[in-house]
């Protein structure tokens, strides 16, 4: 006698049944990531699932600027700091993301942006169309969620001044300079802004984000 298994749909439905209301607290929701080379690995990979769990759809925006982490090969795709590339080899592209080079990325066709860490937000604060990007989505009171040196872009795009924020220990003295008010917490919401200080942090920052998109 065969044993039928479990669809995926399956699990889906009971993994829902056991979450109540939770699960799809997002769909109908995009929310874009912006990457670049040196991007922090988990600070794109865990948001994307964590956020694509709950129903949202995921754009990464990808900004090829910059040199990709050594060694250089010719065509090398975006890589971040510990060897992920983007886009990722072990996500099916079109089910839980999509991407997009950063410059055709709109903003009417997102309901939030995340920026990783690591070393990428020096590459996205270059890129005028990433700039621009999230200057527009602070003014539209989008939600904007940075974690680690993701910051950095924000104070580029000069959308922190007398806002309550925090980021990587480093970051304090430019997050001054930048106009904001420092703190040192695990997750940070001021209006639209959201942010957190490293990967330690990244199921506070998820929760964040999470609530301000149900809102």
């Amino acid at each position: 006698m065969s044993i039928q298994q479990p669809s995926p749909a399956d699990h889906i439905s009971r993994a829902a049944s056991a979450q109540g209301d939770t699960m799809g607290a997002l769909t109908g929701k995009t929310v874009a990531i912006l990457v670049a080379n040196e991007f922090e690995d988990l600070e794109v990979y865990y948001p994307l699932l964590r956020l694509s769990e709950e129903g949202a759809h995921v754009i990464l925006g990808l900004v090829t600027l910059g040199a990709a982490p050594r060694p250089y090969l010719p065509g090398k795709p975006i890589t971040g700091r510990h060897g992920l590339t983007a886009p990722p080899p072990f996500l099916r592209e079109g089910y839980r993301y999509v991407t997009k080079p950063m410059a055709q990325l709109r903003l009417d066709e997102v309901g939030a942006v995340v920026i990783p860490g690591g070393f990428a937000p020096d590459v996205l604060r270059r890129d005028p169309a990433a700039v621009e990007f999230v200057r527009a989505a602070a003014a539209a009171r989008k939600p904007v969620a940075a974690i680690c040196h993701g910051p950095w872009l924000l104070f580029t795009a000069d959308v922190v001044r007398g806002i309550r924020l925090t980021a990587y220990s480093s970051l304090k003295s430019d997050a001054i300079h930048a106009g904001a008010r420092w703190v040192d917490e695990a997750a940070v919401r001021d209006g639209a802004i959201i942010t957190s200080r490293d990967v330690d942090d990244l199921p506070d920052f998820c929760r964040a984000i999470i609530e301000a998109l149900r809102e």
